[in-house]
């Protein structure tokens, strides 16, 4: 569990005007978190009148100087995570020689292709946006996540736009940013190069007004900062760009459930399992065209009055380039909003592209690090490995699942010759200590999903 917050002898808890985050090094990213977001943070110092603290250093792009507010910078720790990251056993020098010499290979060329697309942008006059993505917390550790890119001047961040204009997107690597919760700047410490699975570059431990993203645009940071349940706006900021902001998820300390679901094939038709479909879905068809599987959104609409305080995860394969598309899909179905876990699909030198089994497997343990008192309800499809994913996430985790429900495909879905010859290849439903719940439509799954949760509560 995260460190207690001090008292500010008044019975409150001495955080404000106390920003804290740090650049989560990727070093650590294929080690699982098992004590939470703020794992390995220390106590907040005891409080300071705002009128004695210093002021932050390093105010980044030139901005003016009483913009700044006064924080107390606090030494970073290093955060260890599993966000975005391949594990240990699929880390290239794991691999066998003839792999490593073709990942290798793909690495170079993703490498020379984003040398030769920044000089081509650059040209055009494009220049340094952020891409916002939806952060998620506890009332005293959140998570955020941005993305910096390059972009024409009249560019709007999370603009809904067909999955090949994501896809090629030109990163704008090693850019400061500017972060705020709710107004509020944060003393940001950056302890390494993200991008590096080494020992951290002293040269670059810093305090300041800024972090600093990875040679892939990512920044990612956990911010230690009290906060109300709630939806939060985190404000991102770049040079020569007007702030831009995202929704930052604060999960109540008495939820006690919380429901992760998967995307593709589970509330969002893809048919994942017939390659090409797949393909033209999520490159090349009108995002506003991509149609719900039916009764999912009802499902989780009445999950959510089940449980009122119940966060909800969506867990998904498909790479951040998407990330606009499936937020905007969430909202226009009517699915209860909640941050996306997406996948980092550029290579990189040490580790590659995490398998969607392990991205998944990873990201639901650190759900579980992160939340240790919430129990899971597991929402997936058998288009791919969901069920014996969440088989395994039971067998981790005993005692922390209630229940899941494995949306079915049709043949025609699971497979390109299903519609003819009757064929699936679907995966077989798993055998675990919790009660497993099918159905082809969310109504199927309401009929003997809801009654059993409701008998458990």
């Amino acid at each position: 569990m995260p460190p207690p917050l001090p008292s500010d002898g008044r019975g409150g808890v001495a955080v404000t005007c106390r920003p804290y985050s740090v650049t989560m090094s990727r070093e650590h990213h294929h080690r699982p978190v098992r004590d939470g977001i703020g794992a390995g943070l220390p106590p907040v110092p005891s409080a300071m009148r705002a009128s004695d603290a210093p002021s932050a250093v390093g105010c980044a792009d030139g901005d003016d100087a009483s913009d700044a507010m006064a924080t107390v910078p606090i030494p970073a720790h290093r955060v260890v995570t599993t966000f975005d990251a391949a594990s240990r056993h699929e880390r290239i020098e794991t691999k066998p020689l003839p792999v490593r010499l073709m990942r290798r290979a793909i690495t170079g060329a993703f490498e020379a292709w984003v040398r030769v697309s920044t000089r081509v942008v650059r040209r055009w006059g494009w220049y340094p946006n952020v891409e916002p993505y939806v952060g998620y917390g506890t009332e005293d550790y959140s998570r955020l996540i941005c993305r910096t890119l390059y972009a024409p001047r009249n560019a709007t961040p999370g603009k809904l736009m067909r999955g090949i204009h994501g896809m090629l997107t030109v990163p704008a690597a090693q850019r400061q940013v500017r972060i705020s919760i709710d107004g509020m700047p944060l003393q940001t410490v950056q302890i390494g190069r993200s991008e590096s699975y080494d020992r951290p570059d002293r040269s670059r431990a810093r305090g300041g007004e800024y972090a600093i993203s990875d040679s892939s645009g990512y920044l990612d940071l956990v911010a230690e900062y009290l906060l109300s349940p709630g939806i939060h706006r985190v404000s991102y900021q770049v040079r020569g760009r007007k702030a831009v902001e995202s929704n930052l998820f604060t999960i109540p300390s008495g939820a006690r459930v919380g429901i992760i679901s998967d995307v593709d094939d589970t509330i969002m038709v893809t048919q994942v399992p017939t390659l090409w479909k797949a393909a033209y879905n999520l490159l090349l068809r009108n995002p506003k065209t991509k149609a719900s599987v039916p009764g999912m959104s009802v499902l989780f609409t009445k999950l959510a009055d089940l449980y009122p305080d119940a966060p909800f995860f969506y867990l998904s394969t498909s790479p951040w380039n998407v990330e606009s598309s499936i937020r905007h899909f969430i909202i226009d179905h009517g699915f209860p909003e909640g941050p996306l876990l997406l996948r980092d699909l550029d290579p990189r030198p040490k580790t590659f592209v995490p398998s969607g089994t392990q991205h998944k497997l990873e990201f639901a343990e650190q759900l579980m690090a992160d939340f240790p008192d919430m129990k899971f309800i597991l929402i997936g499809d058998d288009g791919q490995k969901d069920p014996t994913t969440y088989a395994t996430i039971v067998k981790r985790y005993p005692g922390r699942v209630l229940a899941i429900g494995i949306r079915q495909l049709s043949p025609r879905e699971s497979s390109a010759l299903g519609s003819v010859a009757g064929v699936t290849a679907t995966q077989p439903m798993p055998v675990t200590d919790v009660p497993v719940f099918t159905g082809t439509t969310g109504a199927n799954l309401m009929k003997t999903m809801l009654p059993y949760l409701k008998s458990r509560m």
